[in-house]
């Protein structure tokens, strides 16, 4: 088992920009919502005329919790690590991991910019910094 992001037709292009780096997130055509997870229909009003945005970056640590164990690789030589949920400046939630930052230091509110982390199997990863 793999924990390697699936990278179809669809989700291409989220991956393709992370590569570059840069971060998509989905917006409603109809209703003007963004959202996050990437899907091919609006989850407010389910209209179909979605499309890729690039987002700015900014994002607030909205929760999170330390990983101290994780058998899935290429989590189990991380650890301990912090997985994330933060909330973008466009309005969805993402989850994540924050990363150049002690647990000690995290707070709910706190304010983080996007990196990225490149993977050994060469996909790249939005994760979260401090700002």
């Amino acid at each position: 088992m793999t924990a390697t992001p699936a990278v179809d037709d669809f989700t291409r292009p989220f991956w393709e920009a992370a590569a570059g780096g840069g971060l998509l997130i989905r917006r409603c055509h109809d209703c003007g919502r963004a959202h996050h997870y990437p899907r091919e229909f609006c989850p407010y009003c389910w209209s179909e005329d979605v499309g890729w945005q690039r987002a700015g970056g900014r994002a607030t640590l909205y929760t999170w919790s330390v990983v101290h164990r994780n058998d899935l690789p290429p989590f189990g030589d991380r650890v301990p690590y912090t997985a994330a949920l933060v909330e973008l400046a466009e309005g969805p939630r993402m989850m994540t991991e924050v990363v150049d930052c002690a647990a000690a230091d995290l707070a709910v509110g706190m304010r983080l910019v996007v990196a990225f982390r490149t993977g050994e199997d060469g996909v790249t990863v939005p994760v979260f910094r401090p700002a």
